[in-house]
C-alpha cells in the first residue's frame, strides 16, 4: 500500500511541479536573455563556462530528439524562436571563451578535453575536423533545410486561399461547426507563419557557422600574437597551446550548432508524418519484402568478390535476407487470414468483395444477372440496399451551367451564402437547418435547379449565371430588353438582363440582383415554408439537452408530462406560422404548466403562443410601434364557435357549410390584399377561441398572413383597426 501511495504522490506531484515551473517560465527566459548580454561583456569563471557549454550541448541533443517525435511542424511551433535564442547563446559563449583563451590561456576543462582528448592533442587534426563540421553544416544540412523551408513557405502561402475556401465549404455543408472552422483557420495561419519564420530562422544557423569560422581564425591569430609577443613563447609552443584551445572551443560550439541545424532539417522535411520518426522509418523499409531480397543478393555478391572484406557484407546479406523473409511471411499470413474470413462469411450477409449496387431500373431477371464467365453475380447485400433508402433532409440538384456559382475553385460563393442562410435561420427563427447536399443532375436543363426537402420537390427555378435578374416593383415605367422569366421565390415577373444593362436598370427603378442572390433567396423561402419538416425528433432532443444545461428544472418538469413527439409537434406548429422558437425556456415553461391540464397539441400551441405574446407583438407592429390589423366580425366568430364540436383541450371538429367557409375565406383574402396595397402587414385579429380554427381554414388559400388573438397582444401596445371582415 505504501508503494501505491508513493506512486500516487509522484503522479500528482509531477504535473504540479511542471505547472509551477511554467508559471515562472517567463522570468527564466528573461534571465537567460540578460545572461546572454552579460556573457558578452563581463568575464565569467571557468567552472561556470563549463556548465553553460554543457547546457548548450544538452539543448542541442534534446531539441534534435524532440523533432523525432513530432508528427507535424506545428507541434514544435516555437522552433524558430528557439533557434534564434540558441544561436545568440552560442555566440555569447564564443565571446566568453575567446576572452578566457586570450587573457589567461585557459577556458575550462570542457574545452581542454575537446582540444586534447577528442582530437588526440593534434591541433592540425582538430582544425581539419572543425573545418569538416563547418562545411557539412553550411553546405549540406543548413543549405538543404533553408531551401526546404523556403519552398514550404512559398507553397504554404500560395495554398492559403484554397485552404480557407475548403474550410468555408466544410462549414457551410455542416461537416464542421463554427469552433472547428475557427481552429482550422488558426492552424492554417500558424502553419504559414511557422514556415515563413523558418525561412528566416535558417539564416541564423548559416550565419552562426560563418561566425564560428571567423571567430576561430581570429582566436588562432590572436593567440599566436599574444603567446609570441606578450608571453615570450616560441612559435611552435604558442601554436600548439592556443590552437588546441581554439579548436576545442570551435568543436564545443559547432557540435550543438550541428545538432540544431539537423533538428531544423528534420522538422521542415516531416511533411506528412503519420507517427513518430522511428516507426515511420521501420514501416517504410519493412513494407515490401522484394527490395530486401534484392539487397541481400547484392551484398552477398559483393562479399564474394576477391579483395573485399567478406564478413561485413555476408553478415549484412544474411540479416537483410532474414528480414525480407520475415516481412514476406507476415504478409502471406495476413492474406491467408483475409481469405479465410471471406470464405467463412455467410452468403448475402455482407457486401461482395468487388460487387456494386445495380443502377435503378437495371434488369433483375436471372438471365440478366450473368457474369462473363457464366456464373451468377453475387446478390447485393441488404446493407448496400439500405444505403439507397437514405433521404437527405435538404438537397439542391443543379444543372451543369450553374456549377460555377457553387464551386469555390471557379469563384463561386454559394457555399458561403448557404452558411450565412443557416446562421440567419438560427438567429431569426431558431431553426437549425441541417447540411444541404448539393449535387449536379444531367437530367435537368443546364440552367435549371431543383430544391428538395426530404426527397420531395419544394422549389424549382432557372438561372442565367452571367446575367442579372431585374424586377419591376412598380417604380419603373420604361421597358428593358431581356429574357422574360419569373422570380422563383415569389413568382414575380422579371427579366434576365446582360451585365452592361445593370446600371441602366437600377437608374430606371428596377430591383436588380445577381444569380447567386436569386438562388439564395429562393432557398431561404423554401426553408421558411418547410422549416417545420426539418425539425426532427432528434433535433428536439438536442434542444432539450441544450436547455437542460441552464434550466434543468424546466426540462425535468416538462418531460414528466409530455413526450418528445408532443413537444416536437408544438414547435412545428409555431414554425409553420413563422413564430421564432429561440426562446425555448419560455416555450417549455408554458408547456410544462399546461401539459398537466391537457396533452392536446392544439391547446398547447395556443398556450405557447400566448407565452410568446411579446415576441409576436414585436413581429407584427409597424415602425411607429402601432399594430395595424383587420378584425373578424362577431357574426363570423359566433358561426365558427357554433359549428365546432368539442374544444381544443379534448379535440375538435368543425361542421360548417363549405359555401359559408369559402365566402369567409374570400372576404379575408380581399381584406388582406387591401392592407398589402397600403403597405401594411397583413394581420387579422380574432377571438382567442377561434384563432387556430380560422388559421386552419385559410392556410391553404391565403398565404403570408398573421392570424393573432387578443391574448397575444402585449398590454401597452396600441392597436389600430383598418376594417372588419364581414
Amino acid at each position: 500500500m505504501s508503494f501505491t501511495l508513493a506512486e500516487a504522490a509522484g503522479a500528482t506531484g509531477v504535473p504540479a511541479m511542471r505547472k509551477k515551473v511554467q508559471s515562472y517560465s517567463d522570468i527564466g527566459v528573461a534571465l537567460l536573455m540578460v545572461l546572454i548580454i552579460i556573457m558578452m561583456v563581463i568575464p565569467l569563471p571557468t567552472w561556470f563556462i563549463d556548465l553553460l557549454l554543457a547546457m548548450n550541448i544538452t539543448l542541442g541533443v534534446v531539441t534534435l530528439l524532440v523533432t523525432f517525435y513530432v508528427k507535424r511542424a506545428l507541434d514544435l511551433s516555437i522552433f524558430p524562436t528557439l533557434l534564434l535564442i540558441s544561436t545568440l547563446f552560442r555566440l555569447s559563449l564564443n565571446v566568453s571563451t575567446t576572452r578566457l583563451i586570450l587573457l589567461y590561456g585557459n577556458a575550462g576543462e570542457l574545452i581542454n578535453a575537446f582540444g586534447n582528448f577528442v582530437v588526440g592533442g593534434n591541433y592540425v587534426v582538430g582544425i581539419i575536423m572543425f573545418l569538416i563540421l563547418v562545411i557539412i553544416q553550411m553546405l549540406v544540412i543548413t543549405k538543404g533545410a533553408e531551401r526546404v523551408a523556403e519552398v514550404a513557405a512559398r507553397f504554404t502561402l500560395d495554398a492559403m486561399p484554397g485552404k480557407q475556401m475548403s474550410i468555408d465549404a466544410d462549414l457551410s455543408s455542416g461537416t464542421i461547426d463554427e469552433q472547428g472552422a475557427k481552429q482550422r483557420r488558426q492552424d492554417v495561419q500558424r502553419e504559414a507563419d511557422f514556415y515563413g519564420a523558418m525561412d528566416g530562422a535558417s539564416k541564423f544557423v548559416k550565419g552562426d557557422a560563418i561566425a564560428g569560422l571567423v571567430i576561430t581564425t581570429i582566436n588562432i591569430i590572436g593567440g599566436l600574437s599574444i603567446g609570441i609577443f606578450m608571453r615570450g613563447m616560441d612559435a611552435g609552443q604558442a601554436a600548439a597551446h592556443y590552437s588546441l584551445l581554439t579548436v576545442g572551443d570551435g568543436l564545443v560550439g559547432q557540435i550543438p550548432s550541428l545538432l540544431m541545424s539537423t533538428a531544423m532539417g528534420v522538422i521542415v522535411t516531416r511533411a506528412a508524418a503519420s507517427s513518430e520518426l522511428g516507426p515511420d522509418l521501420i514501416n517504410s523499409f519493412t513494407k515490401y519484402p522484394r527490395p530486401l531480397y534484392i539487397a541481400s543478393g547484392m551484398l552477398m555478391a559483393m562479399g564474394l568478390i576477391p579483395g573485399l572484406p567478406t564478413v561485413p557484407f555476408v553478415g549484412l546479406a544474411l540479416l537483410t535476407g532474414f528480414l525480407g523473409y520475415t516481412v514476406g511471411r507476415e504478409a502471406n499470413l495476413q492474406a491467408i487470414t483475409a481469405e479465410e474470413q471471406a470464405a467463412q462469411a455467410p452468403s448475402g450477409g455482407g457486401p461482395a468483395p468487388s460487387g456494386q449496387a445495380a443502377a435503378p431500373g437495371a434488369p433483375s431477371a436471372p438471365g440478366a444477372a450473368q457474369e462473363a464467365g457464366g456464373q451468377k453475380a453475387e446478390p447485393v447485400s441488404p446493407e448496400d440496399v439500405m444505403k439507397l433508402l437514405t433521404v437527405e433532409p435538404m438537397e439542391a440538384e443543379i444543372g451543369y451551367a450553374i456549377i460555377p456559382l457553387i464551386d469555390p475553385a471557379q469563384g463561386g460563393d454559394m457555399l458561403d451564402r448557404i452558411g450565412t442562410i443557416r446562421k440567419q435561420m438560427a438567429l431569426e427563427m431558431g431553426i437549425v437547418v441541417p447540411p444541404i447536399r448539393i449535387r449536379d443532375n444531367i437530367q435537368i436543363k443546364p440552367t435549371e435547379y431543383i430544391l428538395r426537402v426530404k426527397g420531395a420537390e419544394s422549389g424549382r427555378g432557372e438561372l442565367l449565371p452571367d446575367h442579372y435578374l431585374a424586377m419591376n416593383t412598380g417604380a419603373a415605367e420604361e421597358d428593358l430588353i431581356g429574357v422574360p422569366t419569373k422570380e422563383p421565390a415569389f413568382g414575380l415577373p422579371a427579366l434576365w438582363i446582360s451585365p452592361d444593362l445593370r446600371d441602366k436598370a437600377e437608374a430606371m427603378g428596377y430591383t436588380v440582383v445577381d444569380a447567386p442572390s436569386v438562388l439564395a433567396t429562393h432557398l431561404s423561402e423554401v426553408i421558411k415554408k418547410n422549416g417545420a419538416e426539418l425539425l426532427t425528433r432528434q433535433e428536439v432532443q438536442k434542444l432539450t439537452d441544450m436547455v437542460k444545461e441552464t434550466a434543468p428544472a424546466v426540462i425535468d418538469e416538462l418531460l414528466a408530462s409530455l413526450s418528445l413527439g408532443e413537444i416536437q409537434k408544438v414547435l412545428q406548429n409555431l414554425i409553420r406560422e413563422q413564430i421564432p422558437i429561440r426562446d425555448l425556456v419560455t416555450i417549455f415553461e408554458a408547456l410544462a404548466d399546461y401539459g398537466k391540464m391537457s396533452r392536446s397539441v392544439d391547446f398547447l400551441t395556443e398556450r405557447a403562443r400566448e407565452a410568446l405574446s411579446r415576441l409576436i407583438s414585436l413581429k407584427i407592429q409597424g415602425p411607429d410601434g402601432i399594430i395595424t390589423a383587420a378584425t373578424l366580425s362577431p357574426n363570423w366568430e359566433q358561426k365558427i364557435m357554433a359549428g365546432v364540436d368539442g374544444d381544443l383541450t379534448r379535440g375538435w371538429q368543425l361542421n360548417l357549410d363549405p359555401r359559408e367557409v369559402q365566402r369567409m375565406i374570400n372576404a379575408i383574402s380581399r381584406a388582406m390584399d387591401e392592407m398589402i396595397v397600403k403597405n401594411l402587414p397583413p394581420v387579422l385579429l380574432v377571438h382567442p377561441d377561434v384563432r387556430l380554427i380560422v388559421r386552419r381554414l385559410i392556410e391553404g388559400s391565403v398565404s403570408n398572413i398573421f392570424v393573432v388573438s387578443y391574448n397575444e397582444i402585449v398590454r401597452g401596445i396600441q392597436v389600430k383597426t383598418v376594417g372588419m371582415v364581414e
